[in-house]
């Protein structure tokens, strides 16, 4: 029996007849997994300030003369050996003028004392005139000495640093006047610089000496641990906030540079998850947990954010891998796929 369609149209009419597809599968997200431990963390607080010589890394050189600054031999930023020229100063005329009278005046003095002494062998003289030269003798000898040791002895002074370390100031120019006392130029030890930031009134109570730090240029660079070794007791009037000084290893800072320290005012405990495990968008604060091929929403309380470990609490299940990588792509019941172990930070 003869049919009117050809044997391949049938074939194909044949296979029409079982054309069901088959259900593809879900979606699933790559993910990579890390034990869920519990632990503690530093919580650390943030402030920001500058680099300085401590109150007593620093010191200021001065002339107890009035005189004149007549050349600099550093500017500020230079680094200076001990005993380095710093400045040439010229002693005031009046200054040596009285150096030459103090010298005289001793003169005078002691031709005194010898004429009465002489006297008092020829019973011409008494003792307590002889007391009496002799005070004035003392009295001038001391204050040429008092004239030398500030320099009036001299029409022109070099004035060297110190100690070896960095000029933080440079307080007059070639040609100034200064007066007895003024302040030259000072010089801070390497050793001696510090970090110094200011933190509010209201954590002044965390804030203990002898915690740890860590502090870092605001241009950038690696962080270098410190110690807080001073806390004021009042505003900085400047700044309005408690002055906080941070010792640092020698070398690490220079003056001035602009920091931002972090100080570990104390710890915090829970779960100790990686940052980027930790969803905060679209909902509660949560993390994911793997359950199979799944992943399992765990609401937790976020207790201390940090850069690379949160601590959070909640009822996490250490039994169960803790979903890091991935996480944000995530709702509760997802399939995942694993791309593999993390290591534990």
């Amino acid at each position: 029996m003869k049919t009117g369609l050809p044997s391949a149209a049938l074939l194909l009419l044949a296979g029409c007849g079982n054309s069901t597809p088959a259900p593809a599968p879900p979606p699933s997200v790559l993910v990579t997994l890390q034990p869920a431990v519990r632990g503690a963390a530093p919580e650390w607080l943030t402030a920001y300030g500058s680099a300085g010589p401590s109150g007593n890394g620093s010191q200021t050189v001065s002339v107890a003369q009035p005189g004149q600054v007549t050349r600099l031999a550093v500017t500020a930023g230079a680094r200076v050996r001990g005993g380095q020229a710093l400045l040439v100063f010229a002693t005031a005329p009046s200054v040596l003028s009285s150096y030459k009278q103090a010298r005289t005046t001793l003169a005078a003095a002691q031709q005194q004392r010898a004429t009465t002494a002489q006297l008092l062998g020829q019973q011409l003289a008494t003792r307590d005139q002889l007391t009496q030269a002799d005070k004035a003798v003392s009295d001038a000898q001391a204050a040429l000495a008092a004239l030398q040791r500030d320099g009036a002895g001299s029409a022109q002074n070099t004035l060297d640093a110190p100690f070896a370390g960095v000029v933080t100031v440079v307080s007059v120019a070639p040609g100034d006047r200064t007066q007895p006392g003024a302040p030259l130029v000072t010089v801070a030890r390497d050793s001696s610089i510090i970090a110094t930031a200011g933190i509010g009134a209201s954590d002044a109570g965390r804030v203990r000496l002898g915690q740890r730090a860590t502090v870092e240029r605001l241009t950038g660079g690696a962080q270098v641990s410190g110690r807080v070794i001073r806390i004021d007791g009042l505003l900085n009037p400047k700044t309005r906030m408690i002055d906080v000084d941070i010792a640092v290893p020698a070398g690490s800072l220079l003056p001035n540079e602009g920091v931002r320290a972090e100080i570990a005012v104390g710890t915090v405990s829970g779960w100790l998850v990686p940052h980027d495990a930790v969803v905060t968008a679209n909902g509660p604060v949560r993390v994911f947990q793997a359950v199979g091929n799944k992943a399992h929403a765990v609401k937790v309380r976020l207790l201390l954010p940090g850069k690379a470990v949160d601590v959070v609490e909640g009822p996490l299940d250490a039994a169960r891998g803790l979903i890091v990588a991935g996480a944000y792509q995530l709702d509760d019941g997802a399939v995942i796929r694993s791309g593999g172990q993390r290591a534990e930070r």
